[in-house]
């Protein structure tokens, strides 16, 4: 992704939502000609010259220290997230073509893991809720037991995981299946915003967006936002086809020994419509996985 592209178009959104009222900068009545600040507001807040300012909103974030960074992301009042995408894109920005080539190169060897240890799995099946582990694209690695249950519409005929964002805009079963289905889409989108700061080389990130931004409307909105949140938390309401509704709590568990990877693991309210819900899909897909074995051919023993 172009990084000075994405600094302008980062910058000029988070200024342009941002009105006097909210920076406690005098407005002066009359009719403005700007969305939100304008640019020798945003310096005067950041203490620095108008055309440093300037410099930096069209894109050149080469060499700025972390005091301008720090001082810009208070200006425009950025959340934690906000602030951490910035500082994601300063880091990326790079002054000769060898180093931009190297941090490539970095990239493409650290980010958006694609398989998972052993180790993992285990923890996975050792868990009693409904789980999965995934990378920064969105992929699902691999599930539990519980998890691929849960999922079962999102898996389709396939055993070897799929992307959240693409089920999310490109299957249709996904707006039945999130009851909130907006919501949960702009997280989404969010989220992979999120990353692609930290991960702009990633072949496959921008293959994904590509594909989504061709192929669904919603999403090429909520990406032309630049909006950035980390998902760490999140409760969603869920409709599963065969136990009907129910109100999960997704945890968010980075795995030190595998940059990149994480557990998110469901849990329920306890005593609550949604416990029976997940106790019964534990039944079916134990029953699930029970036919399946019965129709698996076993060899014969002569």
């Amino acid at each position: 992704m172009d990084n000075r592209a994405e600094v302008r178009d980062f910058l000029t959104s988070r200024r342009e939502r941002l009105t006097p009222e909210q920076a406690g900068v005098p407005s002066y009545g009359g009719r403005r000609r700007v969305k939100g600040l304008r640019r020798e507001e945003v310096a005067m807040l950041a203490a620095m010259s108008t055309d440093y300012y300037t410099r930096l909103e069209r894109g050149n974030l080469t060499g700025v220290s972390p005091e301008v960074l720090e001082s810009l992301a208070r200006a425009l009042q950025f959340d934690e997230a906000e602030r951490a995408h910035l500082f994601d894109l300063a880091g990326t920005a790079s002054p000769s073509g060898q180093a931009r080539r190297q941090a490539a190169d970095t990239c493409r060897r650290t980010s958006a893991p694609t398989g998972v240890r052993e180790g993992v799995h285990r923890i996975l099946n050792s868990l009693s809720a409904p789980s999965y582990v995934s990378n920064g694209r969105m992929d699902v690695l691999a599930t539990n037991r519980l998890g691929r249950a849960l999922f079962t519409d999102a898996y389709g005929q396939t055993t070897s995981g799929f992307n959240l964002a693409r089920y999310l805009f490109l299957d249709p079963k996904s707006r039945d299946f999130y009851l909130e289905w907006a919501t949960v889409a702009r997280d989404s989108v969010a989220s992979l915003r999120t990353y692609a700061g930290r991960n702009p080389y990633d072949r496959g990130l921008t293959d994904l967006v590509g594909e989504l931004s061709t192929r669904s409307e919603e999403f090429a909105g909520w990406w032309a936002t630049h909006t950035v949140k980390f998902h760490r938390t999140s409760t969603k309401k869920l409709h599963h086809s065969a136990v009907g509704d129910l109100e999960v709590t997704g945890e968010a568990v980075e795995l030190p020994g595998d940059p990149g990877l994480r557990i998110v693991i469901y849990t329920v309210e306890p005593a609550s419509p949604s416990e029976q819900a997940l106790a019964f899909l534990a039944s079916w897909s134990s029953r699930t996985a029970a036919d399946d074995d019965e129709l698996t051919p076993r060899p014969q023993v002569f």
